[in-house]
C-alpha cells in the first residue's frame, strides 16, 4: 500500500491577510476554495508539485490560535536562496537567522515557515 502527501492544514484568523503573505513571501497562488457556514479553506499551491497548503478560517474563532512551543513547521526549498532572504528581510518576516543554510520567517498567524539552500 503506498500513500501521497496531498495537503498539509494551518488555521489562520484572517484568511485575506494570509492569503496575501503567501503569496509575496513564497508565490503561492489559491488553487481552490471551499465555503460553507462554518469555514473556508483556501489551498494554496505552486506550479512545481502537486502537494497543496490548506488555510482554514474559522467563521467563530475570534481570538488568536495557541501555537504551543511552535516547534512543527513547514521548509521550502528556494532556487534564489540569497534573493528570497533579501526579500523576507524587507518584508520585516525573517524570525530567526541562522547565518548559515536556512532561516525561518513567520506568517501572521505565528507560524514559522523554514527557508532552505
Amino acid at each position: 500500500m503506498k500513500f501521497t502527501m496531498i495537503h498539509s492544514n494551518i488555521n489562520v484568523a484572517n484568511l485575506a491577510k494570509s492569503l496575501e503573505f503567501y503569496d509575496k513571501a513564497l508565490g503561492l497562488k489559491e488553487m481552490r476554495r471551499s465555503v460553507n457556514d462554518r469555514f473556508t479553506l483556501a489551498f494554496l499551491g505552486d506550479d512545481t508539485s502537486d502537494f497543496r497548503l490548506e488555510l482554514t478560517e474559522l467563521k467563530d474563532h475570534p481570538q488568536p490560535y495557541d501555537l504551543g512551543e511552535n516547534e512543527i513547521h513547514l521548509a521550502f526549498k528556494s532556487e534564489d536562496f540569497m534573493a528570497g532572504y533579501e526579500l523576507h528581510k524587507s518584508m520585516g518576516c525573517i524570525c530567526q537567522d541562522t547565518n548559515g543554510g536556512f532561516y525561518f520567517i513567520e506568517d501572521p498567524d505565528g507560524y514559522w515557515l523554514e527557508i532552505c539552500k
